[in-house]
């Protein structure tokens, strides 16, 4: 039977990520989009949508990082951090961290469950999960609804997340909706 209880964090489904020309393009992005839609209508009202953008002004190691990537360096309403996907009336919570599980998310979510998809599954999805489940949340991630910078990142970052079981559990979009 399929367990649809907590919420859907959908993580950073946006044209950054997604735009083959990005220097952050996840490959799989695209692969991955029916599947989250999937899991959004499954989920209903209880689903959050997260977006990263760019400090107005970098501080500490994140000076460094967008020396790196100066092309990030753009307002929040710029395209490349628009979602792809409308969200609807789910809530939108956008931040300058790659993790995205902090107080606003927890108020919203509360003890959870949390089910998890999104991208990049090596930086802002792994860097969601493990601080949400070091808080003690349940975490589901839905392996196939999340696509990494790479398969190999994909992959490990996903063996990394299997070690924190049982706080976090790998699923398919398959087995989460009753194949």
């Amino acid at each position: 039977m399929a367990d649809f209880s907590g919420w859907l964090v959908v993580v950073d489904l946006q044209r950054v990520f997604g735009d083959p020309d990005s220097p952050w393009t996840a490959p799989r992005f695209e692969e991955v989009r029916p599947r989250i839609r999937r899991l959004v209508a499954a989920f209903g009202e209880r689903v959050v949508f997260t977006r990263f953008v760019a400090p107005a002004e970098p501080q500490g190691a994140w000076a460094a990082y967008y020396d790196r990537y100066p092309f990030a360096l753009q307002p929040p309403d710029a395209p490349l951090y628009e979602l792809v996907e409308d969200p609807g009336p789910a809530l939108v919570q956008t931040a300058t961290t790659f993790g995205k599980w902090g107080p606003e998310l927890a108020e919203v979510v509360g003890g959870g469950p949390l089910t998890v998809a999104g991208v990049a599954t090596d930086c802002c999805v792994v860097s969601t999960v493990l601080p949400a489940a070091d808080a003690g949340v349940p975490v589901r991630v839905v392996t196939d609804a999340c696509a990494g910078s790479s398969d190999d990142e994909h992959e490990r970052a996903l063996h990394l997340m299997d070690l924190y079981a049982p706080l976090v559990e790998l699923t398919t979009t398959a087995d989460l909706l009753g194949r």
